[in-house]
């Protein structure tokens, strides 16, 4: 620690992939927003570059920026800003587990891996399938909370990032399809429970160019806002 900066090492564990060999960009953004990351403030997360697995970074705070380090490259950068994030529809859980039927990815996944909407083992991978939900313009999938993402009794910030990450891009993709996440921006209301229940919910927003936007939000049983977040996704050249 000195006079101008916080600084700490993180390493980022392999289970938190996203793409084969980088971490899920959502658990990133939500990992280096958490200091900011207080009741109903929002953060501006953005990914200047991917993160590497199992490779010791320097996380560092100056003022009122966080920013994630590999040596003198400039990974990810964390700003709160001042705006109340619009959420997308609350889907009720019941229709959020029926929607996960049409999920594109069970047809063809760009990355089978990943942490939050890949197909890898229940407790492992979150496994959140956003498929269409009916008479709706979002996507949406139910969430129950695995005791495997626990810390201390609390469902940390780093989880919450992803789950509101993956369904942006859902929103979009067809099967196959793929983009990365350039830049998310997340608000959280209230905790997520261990073990709970959620509706997850997604919407795309438009396209520019090469950049996908989209809206989440994770939802209670009883439709009470949880968290949101709105993304900025960059479609492979």
């Amino acid at each position: 620690m000195t006079t101008a900066a916080l600084q700490t090492s993180l390493t980022v564990p392999e289970r938190f992939r996203g793409p084969a060999g980088i971490a899920n960009g959502g658990w990133i953004a939500g990992t280096v927003a958490d200091a900011h990351l207080g009741e109903h403030s929002t953060v501006e997360v953005t990914l200047h570059a991917p993160t590497p697995l199992e490779t010791s970074l320097c996380l560092s705070q100056v003022a009122n920026t966080a920013s994630l380090s590999h040596g003198e490259k400039l990974l990810v950068e964390a700003i709160p800003v001042a705006e109340d994030l619009e959420a997308p529809a609350f889907v009720p859980l019941i229709d959020a587990a029926r929607a996960e039927a049409g999920f594109a990815g069970l047809q063809g996944h760009a990355f089978p891996e990943c942490f939050v909407c890949g197909l890898r083992e229940p407790g492992d991978g979150l496994r959140i399938f956003p498929g269409s939900a009916e008479g709706a313009d979002v996507v949406a999938a139910s969430w129950r909370v695995p005791h495997s993402v626990v810390e201390n009794g609390v469902v940390p910030n780093s989880i919450i990032g992803a789950v509101l990450d993956c369904v942006t891009g859902w929103a979009h993709f067809a099967p196959g399809e793929s983009a990365l996440l350039g830049r998310l921006t997340l608000q959280v209301h209230r905790p997520v429970s261990p073990g709970g229940s959620y509706s997850v919910v997604g919407k795309a927003t438009g396209r520019e160019g090469r950049k996908l936007f989209g809206q989440s939000a994770i939802y209670e049983v009883d439709g009470s806002l949880v968290a949101t977040a709105k993304a900025v996704w960059i479609v492979p050249r």
